[in-house]
């Protein structure tokens, strides 16, 4: 719950100013809903697209406060986030929600972002693969539109969002490998071999480059440092070509 309308633009604005257009990551903002109309065209004009935060199940219906496809699509969205972990640990969405959600959004023509992870008591209790794992088999079961090309997977431990900690580049190597491999297990090796995973988790300028420098990683899901256009800009910078 961040910016407003003036400031969204002049974000835009300077994110044109230093580069957006020319840098070779394909580039991603995810605004409150109110902004999606704001922000849609002038990000464009950036090179940016836009999406939605969360999304519902449904495409109408009495559910006071959810946002459809549809209705993300009419505010110029292309893009929807499921599962985020503030939607899982803070608004208390079950596997099976995320799972509906990730499927309405991806057969509207949305394309969409799974994020999964771990708590520190689950991670202290040596539980992450487990955790992880049950929240990719879970979100990935019967679904039938997705793709390498429409579905991302964020994997964002919750311990290191907005606390100033990230995991080591060999430890998120190592999940985003085993990631891989568990997708390759449900689906198929070549899906697993060309989908997106991305790391989450305090991703900043001065640690941007060393994560995504890593061969199984593809791209950041980026908090805080999304705020202001010269540190995200400078995130992207580090993102190597190959990514």
């Amino acid at each position: 719950m961040n910016g407003s309308r003036q400031a969204a633009l002049e974000f835009l604005s300077e994110m044109k100013r230093l580069g957006s257009g020319s840098v070779s990551s394909e580039i991603v903002l995810f605004p409150p809903f109110t902004l999606l109309p704001v922000m849609a065209d002038a990000a464009a004009d950036c090179g940016i697209e836009t999406g939605g935060q969360d999304i519902f199940w449904l495409e109408k219906g009495a559910f006071t406060g959810e946002i459809s496809p549809s209705l993300l699509l009419d505010a110029g969205a292309s893009w929807f986030l499921a599962g985020h972990s503030e939607r899982r640990h803070v608004i208390g969405e079950t596997d099976e929600i995320v799972r509906r959600k990730l499927q309405a959004g991806l057969q509207s023509g949305l394309r969409g972002i799974l994020c999964v992870g771990e708590l520190l008591e689950e991670r202290d209790a040596g539980r992450t693969e487990e955790v992880v794992k049950r929240q990719i088999e879970f979100a990935l079961k019967d679904q039938k539109y997705v793709s390498p090309e429409n579905f991302v997977i964020a994997y964002e431990p919750v311990w290191a969002i907005g606390t100033g900690l990230t995991a080591t580049p060999d430890e998120a190597e190592r999940m985003h490998s085993l990631i891989r491999e568990w997708v390759a297990g449900i689906l198929s090796n070549d899906f697993a071999d060309n989908t997106r995973i991305q790391y989450g988790g305090s991703v900043k300028p001065d640690n941007a480059a060393e994560i995504l420098s890593m061969p199984s990683i593809n791209g950041a899901l980026v908090g805080g440092a999304s705020l202001k256009a010269e540190s995200f800009m400078d995130i992207l910078k580090a993102v190597p070509q190959q990514n």
